[in-house]
Protein backbone atom coordinates (compact mmCIF):
# COMPACT_ATOMS: atom_id res chain seq x y z
CA UNK A 1 0.00 0.00 0.00
CA UNK A 2 1.30 3.50 -0.73
CA UNK A 3 0.69 6.32 1.57
CA UNK A 4 -2.09 7.68 0.37
CA UNK A 5 -3.81 4.25 0.99
CA UNK A 6 -2.31 4.23 4.80
CA UNK A 7 -4.13 7.52 4.97
CA UNK A 8 -7.25 6.58 3.57
CA UNK A 9 -7.79 3.81 5.73
CA UNK A 10 -6.36 5.87 9.00
CA UNK A 11 -9.56 8.07 8.39
CA UNK A 12 -11.69 4.93 8.21
CA UNK A 13 -9.90 3.68 11.92
CA UNK A 14 -11.07 7.36 13.30
CA UNK A 15 -14.33 7.36 12.43
CA UNK A 16 -15.37 3.90 13.63
CA UNK A 17 -13.26 4.09 17.01
CA UNK A 18 -15.81 6.84 18.25
CA UNK A 19 -17.66 4.04 17.98
CA UNK A 20 -15.79 1.04 19.78
CA UNK A 21 -15.48 0.79 23.38
CA UNK A 22 -12.23 1.17 25.46
CA UNK A 23 -11.99 -2.74 26.16
CA UNK A 24 -14.11 -3.93 23.58
CA UNK A 25 -13.55 -7.54 22.24
CA UNK A 26 -13.70 -6.72 18.66
CA UNK A 27 -14.02 -8.52 15.14
CA UNK A 28 -12.40 -6.81 11.83
CA UNK A 29 -13.69 -8.07 8.92
CA UNK A 30 -10.92 -6.98 5.88
CA UNK A 31 -8.47 -6.73 8.30
CA UNK A 32 -5.52 -7.31 6.46
CA UNK A 33 -2.66 -6.57 8.75
CA UNK A 34 -4.37 -5.59 11.96
CA UNK A 35 -4.09 -1.85 11.74
CA UNK A 36 -7.18 -1.52 13.46
CA UNK A 37 -5.80 -2.59 16.24
CA UNK A 38 -2.34 -1.18 16.05
CA UNK A 39 -4.35 2.01 15.63
CA UNK A 40 -6.74 1.82 18.90
CA UNK A 41 -3.87 0.18 21.24
CA UNK A 42 -4.63 2.95 23.63
CA UNK A 43 -8.36 1.55 23.89
CA UNK A 44 -7.20 -1.54 24.97
CA UNK A 45 -9.19 -3.50 22.78
CA UNK A 46 -8.79 -7.17 21.76
CA UNK A 47 -10.41 -9.55 19.08
CA UNK A 48 -9.46 -10.99 15.70
CA UNK A 49 -9.19 -9.58 12.15
CA UNK A 50 -10.32 -12.00 9.20
CA UNK A 51 -8.82 -11.29 5.62
CA UNK A 52 -8.48 -13.79 3.00
CA UNK A 53 -5.01 -12.38 2.51
CA UNK A 54 -3.91 -12.12 6.19
CA UNK A 55 -1.07 -13.72 7.13
CA UNK A 56 -1.88 -15.82 10.31
CA UNK A 57 -0.53 -14.53 13.65
CA UNK A 58 -1.31 -13.53 17.08
CA UNK A 59 0.17 -10.49 18.73
CA UNK A 60 -0.77 -11.00 22.24
CA UNK A 61 -4.15 -8.80 22.14
CA UNK A 62 -5.43 -9.33 18.69
CA UNK A 63 -5.11 -12.48 16.25
CA UNK A 64 -4.76 -12.72 12.30
CA UNK A 65 -7.08 -14.99 11.00
CA UNK A 66 -6.43 -15.93 7.17
CA UNK A 67 -9.72 -16.64 5.83
CA UNK A 68 -13.29 -16.15 5.47
CA UNK A 69 -15.84 -14.59 8.09
CA UNK A 70 -17.77 -16.48 9.60
CA UNK A 71 -16.09 -19.64 8.23
CA UNK A 72 -13.14 -19.25 9.97
CA UNK A 73 -14.34 -18.81 13.40
CA UNK A 74 -16.83 -21.22 15.60
CA UNK A 75 -19.81 -20.40 16.12
CA UNK A 76 -20.10 -19.61 19.46
CA UNK A 77 -17.43 -17.11 19.35
CA UNK A 78 -18.94 -13.53 20.44
CA UNK A 79 -17.62 -10.29 20.07
CA UNK A 80 -18.87 -6.83 21.59
CA UNK A 81 -17.94 -5.29 18.26
CA UNK A 82 -17.63 -6.30 14.09
CA UNK A 83 -16.28 -3.56 12.05
CA UNK A 84 -15.94 -3.91 8.31
CA UNK A 85 -14.20 -0.52 7.17
CA UNK A 86 -14.42 -0.67 3.24
CA UNK A 87 -15.54 -4.02 3.12
CA UNK A 88 -19.20 -4.78 2.29
CA UNK A 89 -18.84 -3.33 -1.16
CA UNK A 90 -17.11 -6.07 -2.23
CA UNK A 91 -19.19 -8.33 -0.67
CA UNK A 92 -21.63 -9.92 -3.68
CA UNK A 93 -25.40 -8.58 -3.34
CA UNK A 94 -26.35 -12.42 -2.97
CA UNK A 95 -23.98 -12.74 0.17
CA UNK A 96 -24.90 -9.78 2.05
CA UNK A 97 -27.79 -11.14 3.58
CA UNK A 98 -25.99 -14.49 4.96
CA UNK A 99 -23.05 -11.80 6.03
CA UNK A 100 -25.87 -9.68 8.43
CA UNK A 101 -27.30 -12.85 9.67
CA UNK A 102 -23.66 -14.17 10.82
CA UNK A 103 -22.63 -10.97 11.89
CA UNK A 104 -25.88 -10.83 14.62
CA UNK A 105 -24.62 -14.32 15.63
CA UNK A 106 -21.48 -13.66 16.13
CA UNK A 107 -22.27 -10.20 18.21
CA UNK A 108 -22.88 -10.25 22.03
CA UNK A 109 -26.62 -8.91 23.46
CA UNK A 110 -26.46 -5.17 22.42
CA UNK A 111 -23.43 -5.85 19.97
CA UNK A 112 -22.52 -3.34 17.65
CA UNK A 113 -21.00 -3.50 13.51
CA UNK A 114 -19.68 -0.54 12.42
CA UNK A 115 -19.51 -0.17 8.63
CA UNK A 116 -17.58 2.43 6.50
CA UNK A 117 -19.05 2.44 2.48
CA UNK A 118 -17.41 5.14 0.15
CA UNK A 119 -20.18 6.99 -1.78
CA UNK A 120 -20.72 5.31 -5.70
CA UNK A 121 -18.56 8.43 -7.02
CA UNK A 122 -15.58 7.31 -5.00
CA UNK A 123 -14.82 4.41 -7.68
CA UNK A 124 -14.37 7.01 -10.43
CA UNK A 125 -11.95 8.92 -8.27
CA UNK A 126 -9.65 5.93 -6.84
CA UNK A 127 -9.48 4.91 -10.57
CA UNK A 128 -8.13 8.00 -11.51
CA UNK A 129 -5.77 7.79 -8.51
CA UNK A 130 -4.25 4.45 -9.29
CA UNK A 131 -4.16 5.24 -12.68
CA UNK A 132 -2.07 8.24 -11.34
CA UNK A 133 -0.40 5.82 -9.07
CA UNK A 134 -0.51 7.29 -6.05
CA UNK A 135 -2.65 4.71 -4.51
CA UNK A 136 -2.64 0.87 -5.03
CA UNK A 137 -6.57 0.94 -4.60
CA UNK A 138 -6.54 -2.74 -2.63
CA UNK A 139 -9.11 -5.41 -4.58
CA UNK A 140 -10.71 -2.21 -6.77
CA UNK A 141 -11.81 -4.75 -9.10
CA UNK A 142 -14.13 -6.49 -6.75
CA UNK A 143 -16.36 -3.26 -6.46
CA UNK A 144 -19.36 -4.14 -8.74
CA UNK A 145 -21.41 -0.83 -7.99
CA UNK A 146 -22.55 -0.99 -4.66
CA UNK A 147 -25.12 1.62 -3.33
CA UNK A 148 -24.34 3.17 0.14
CA UNK A 149 -28.15 3.76 0.60
CA UNK A 150 -28.67 -0.29 0.16
CA UNK A 151 -26.38 -0.53 3.83
CA UNK A 152 -29.32 -0.04 6.61
CA UNK A 153 -31.76 -2.75 4.39
CA UNK A 154 -28.45 -5.13 4.41
CA UNK A 155 -28.25 -4.42 8.46
CA UNK A 156 -32.37 -3.74 9.30
CA UNK A 157 -34.69 -5.21 11.86
CA UNK A 158 -35.39 -7.55 12.75
CA UNK A 159 -31.94 -8.15 13.45
CA UNK A 160 -30.38 -4.78 13.96
CA UNK A 161 -31.46 -1.33 14.78
CA UNK A 162 -29.47 1.67 13.27
CA UNK A 163 -28.09 4.19 15.87
CA UNK A 164 -25.64 6.53 13.52
CA UNK A 165 -24.94 7.18 9.91
CA UNK A 166 -22.85 10.14 8.58
CA UNK A 167 -20.24 10.96 5.95
CA UNK A 168 -17.06 11.59 5.99
CA UNK A 169 -14.15 12.88 3.68
CA UNK A 170 -16.62 15.58 1.75
CA UNK A 171 -19.42 13.22 1.74
CA UNK A 172 -17.55 10.58 -0.33
CA UNK A 173 -17.57 7.88 2.66
CA UNK A 174 -20.60 7.16 4.93
CA UNK A 175 -19.98 5.10 8.65
CA UNK A 176 -23.02 3.18 9.57
CA UNK A 177 -23.18 1.96 12.93
CA UNK A 178 -25.99 -1.02 13.90
CA UNK A 179 -26.74 -2.18 17.32
CA UNK A 180 -27.64 -5.92 17.43
CA UNK A 181 -31.53 -6.02 18.59
CA UNK A 182 -31.49 -9.44 20.85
Amino acid sequence: MKAFDYWLQKKRIAQAAAFINTGAHVLDIGSYDGALFKQLYDKNITGAGVDPLAKTAGYGHYRLVKGLFPQAFQPDELFDCITMLAVLEHIPVGEQPKLAQACHQHLKPKGRVIITVPAPQVDYILAVLRFLRIIDGMSLEEHYGFKTTDTPHIFSSPLFKLLSHKTFQFGLNHVFVFEKVS
